[in-house]
């Protein structure tokens, strides 16, 4: 082995016939939040498995009498935003410093739901649901398949360059300057880039104060792919046809809680019959994630939040009130 081949090999660079992939914007903005959400949030990863017997009983129903298609997903959205207004402290960001070990602590106004929305292509994106804390649920249902159908026509290139722009001059507003700086060149010179010199450093670019209107032209928002006020991810949907049930993920930071909802199944379980003797029953379990940073306090922080949807699935008949 020669020098170079050594070197090689030390660095793990690839071999002769491996293939290269690099990241695309929507990659390299998904890692980064991933990244910035494992360096700034200890999370505490937790499950509860639901017992959704009579829920799903009530949900079918309501299902066949609606004028408007209603799903799973819409149902749940709307439960969990009653479980956040009865705890509104999952319903925040917080924004820490390392060097200082100072933060702010900032208890949201608004329910604003980022949802990861399965692709036709496969491929999944974060759409962001606003203002759903006075919304109904069919309200909900029709604006999360409005948010699917638009993510389907959208130019997702644009609108995440868009939103990759606005974070960047936010990061630099604020003083950070070189990290920022360093993203934009990175995404614009060498072998990775993603956009050109040209697109990412044109004028507007130092002028955005002066412009009254700075949105891609794509159908959907720079403020429908920002982050949100709390998360919702349906991995149950993602592997519904596999044995596979995922029920944890990593925050999005500034974000404090996370709700993921994995795979409905029906268990088999004995039980006492009045008469004395044992038998079979069966019941449908629905695996919750509950994900929360730990900076926010305690495992109490969850308690009201899973007392209202012991409610709500104990007594499913409340959501003919939504």
């Amino acid at each position: 082995m020669n020098f170079k081949e050594y070197l090689r090999a030390a660095r793990l660079d690839p071999e002769k016939g491996d293939k290269i992939q690099y990241m695309t914007m929507g990659d390299k903005m998904l890692s980064n939040v991933f990244v910035n959400g494992q360096r700034n949030s200890p999370s505490v990863c937790s499950t509860y498995d639901a017992d959704v017997t009579k829920f799903a009983e009530v949900f079918d129903k309501l299902r066949a009498e609606c004028d408007y298609k209603l799903t799973l997903n819409a149902v749940m959205l709307k439960v969990l935003v009653e479980g956040l207004k009865a705890a509104p402290r999952l319903n925040a960001h917080f924004k820490y410093n390392h060097a200082t070990t100072a933060g702010q602590y900032i208890i949201k106004k608004h329910i604003d739901v980022s949802m990861a929305v399965c692709k036709e292509d496969g491929g999944t994106f974060q759409m962001k649901l606003l203002h759903l804390e006075d919304k109904s649920l069919k309200e909900i249902a029709l604006m999360a398949a409005d948010a699917r159908k638009r993510l389907d026509t959208a130019d997702l290139e644009e609108v995440m360059f868009e939103a990759s722009r606005q974070h960047i001059i936010g990061e630099m507003s604020k003083g950070n300057i070189i990290t920022p700086l360093r993203q934009a060149l990175s995404a614009s010179f060498g072998k990775g880039r993603v956009v050109r010199l040209s697109q990412t450093l044109k004028s507007d670019f130092l002028k955005i104060a002066g412009k009254k209107e700075f949105q891609p032209d794509s159908g959907i928002r720079i403020e429908e792919v920002n982050e949100g006020t709390v998360c919702f991810t349906n991995w149950g949907a993602i592997c519904e046809s596999t044995g596979l049930n995922i029920v944890s993920g990593p925050l999005l930071y500034p974000q404090v809680f996370l709700f993921s909802m994995g795979r409905l199944r029906e268990e088999k379980f004995v039980y006492e019959h009045e008469s004395g003797n044992l038998r079979l029953g069966s019941k449908k379990i629905l695996p919750l994630g509950l994900n929360f940073d730990h900076k926010i306090g305690g495992a109490y922080e969850l308690t009201p939040f899973i007392r209202r949807l012991e409610e709500i699935f104990s007594n499913p008949e409340v959501i003919y009130s939504w």
